[in-house]
């Protein structure tokens, strides 16, 4: 099969021929048929993540087709389109037991545990707790888009942030995380400050439900900026771009017992931020972490997309070939463009 590999973090990555995949017992091999970049691939490539063993083939936001089944696969066979959540989990650990199988103590996740969605086809293990069923009505690119990145930020805005009409949320980069997570919470009723660096994308930010926009590289100080437009302060607010000062802005724009929601990961020597403790206490603010969305959760979010309370496919930005994909992953940390970059020819 045709697949996007990379021998050395932060160096060319090639597209090339290399073996089929084959499933495991419990698990299956998937035709991709589309796949989003993201900004965890990029991570991935730089080595930032340390699960990565190279060679390696990233890729985690993917749709497709089963293709063969593992003899001890029960609900899955050759023909059905199915995605997954990027954080797989193993079905028995106290966390699974529990229903938060985003946080499994023996989790993996393709294209950073093992070979991702960059290629024609991908292998993904315990298949019948983690392949998620695709609606008749849903197209590919569609579902490669959800994510992780709207799947995530689904959950940040509506299981940790329980964003409710009448609140102001503020969301830090406009990325695929940040104009998902503004789309969602506007269809939530709540108003949505938008704060980035790219007019482009701040732009995009409006149509999709952002009242109030910042841009960040004109105004000096933004917490303030913020303050301003919510008359006190976000409700709840939302890192989802990954960084120490959106970090910080985040939780220092909170009204008294507001949220923080972090949603952008924070790798490459950033995993450890200045907070303003202060007002965390001062305010009794709430600090929450948000890791991707349980297999089971999806019914609730295709409901949502089905019905038109939010319309993901508003955030495809590009579609393109493997090879083009491989470049783009590389120039990530340049912000390219607007919307989703997403896969669809190999």
């Amino acid at each position: 099969m045709k697949a996007a590999v990379f021998e050395k973090f932060g160096q060319p990555i090639h597209v090339q021929n290399v073996p089929d995949p084959t499933p495991t017992d419990d698990g299956v091999v998937i035709k991709v048929m589309a796949t989003g970049l993201c900004r965890s691939d990029w991570h991935a490539w730089m080595g930032h993540d340390t699960d990565v063993v190279l060679p390696h083939v990233p890729g985690h936001e993917l749709a497709g087709e089963v293709v063969s089944a593992g003899k001890n696969v029960r609900n899955w066979k050759s023909g059905d389109r199915v995605t997954l959540p990027f954080v797989c989990a193993c079905g028995v650990c106290p966390q699974c037991q529990s229903g938060n199988q985003q946080v499994c103590d023996h989790q993996f996740q393709p294209g950073f545990t093992h070979w991702g969605s960059f290629a024609e086809y991908v292998a993904i293990g315990r298949a019948d707790g983690n392949l998620v069923r695709l609606p008749e009505s849903m197209d590919y690119v569609t579902a490669a888009s959800l994510g992780c990145r709207f799947v995530t930020s689904f959950r940040a805005v509506v299981e940790q942030g329980k964003v409710a009409a009448g609140q102001w949320v503020a969301v830090h980069g406009c990325g695929g995380v940040g104009l998902s997570a503004i789309m969602i919470a506007s269809a939530a009723g709540a108003s949505v400050v938008a704060i980035d660096i790219s007019d482009d994308k701040l732009a995009l930010a409006k149509t999709l439900g952002a009242t109030a926009v910042i841009n960040s590289k004109n105004v000096p100080d933004v917490v303030a900026a913020v303050m301003d437009i919510t008359k006190g302060g976000a409700h709840v607010s939302l890192d989802a771009l990954g960084n120490p000062t959106t970090c910080f802005n985040s939780i220092a724009n909170l009204r008294k017992r507001g949220k923080h929601i972090q949603v952008g990961l924070m790798l490459g020597g950033q995993n450890h931020p200045p907070v303003p403790m202060d007002k965390v206490i001062g305010r009794e603010l709430e600090i929450y972490g948000s890791h991707g969305i349980q297999a089971y959760k999806y019914p609730q979010l295709f409901e949502m997309i089905e019905t038109g309370k939010v319309d993901p496919g508003k955030l495809i930005g590009q579609r393109v070939t493997l090879e083009e994909g491989a470049k783009f992953l590389m120039e990530m940390d340049n912000f390219p463009g607007t919307g989703v970059i997403v896969i669809d020819r190999f």
